[in-house]
């Protein structure tokens, strides 16, 4: 037996979405000219504790989506509270290229770019990609991972919010 059909629209819907408190990532890979990709994604989740799985979502309709599709490894960088106009950054339309003029980072084990100053990150084996609705969903295998003390940036009815700020630690990415 099939959904019933909604009784909302898209907007609405999204509102609705809107009301979950999301952290901010930035996924990042190596794309296929050799020069790194990003960006902003707050679709992120854990899937698995065993093997170790996150899953995290891209629109049909970004550019991005061959590049990510067809790399092998990808990191998900989870975003400090700090880091707003990086996200901001990797958040909008145009040579993805550019994003990373002026962003510190070095390449992960994988080779996909680790971003400094990142509450967490998730180096991650391209597993598979589903795709549903107006979406690819990503499951990633993660290979190596970490954290610092830092606050996360997070987004929450449209916009970002700001987590209060503690000392912020912050350990070498390793």
């Amino acid at each position: 037996m099939p959904a019933a059909l909604p009784d909302f629209d898209s907007t609405a819907f999204r509102s609705a979405l809107g009301r979950f408190a999301t952290g901010v990532t930035i996924v990042t890979a190596i794309g296929p000219e050799g020069r790194p990709i990003g960006l902003t994604v707050s679709s992120f989740n854990s899937v698995s504790l065993s093997p170790p799985l996150v899953l995290w979502s891209l629109s049909l309709a970004s550019g991005s989506l061959p590049s990510l599709e067809g790399a092998k490894h990808y990191t998900v960088n989870v975003l400090a509270a700090d880091q707003l106009d990086l996200a901001k950054r990797f958040a909008t339309r145009g040579n993805a290229a550019d994003r990373f003029e002026q962003t510190p980072w070095r390449p992960g084990s994988n080779g996909a770019p680790l971003l400094e100053g990142c509450t967490a990150w998730f180096e991650c084996y391209n597993r598979s990609r589903y795709r549903e609705g107006d979406h690819c969903i990503f499951v990633g295998e993660v290979e190596r991972c970490g954290h610092t003390d830092a606050m996360p940036l997070v987004f929450h009815a449209g916009g970002f919010d700001l987590t209060p700020q503690r000392s912020r630690r912050t350990p070498p990415v390793s």
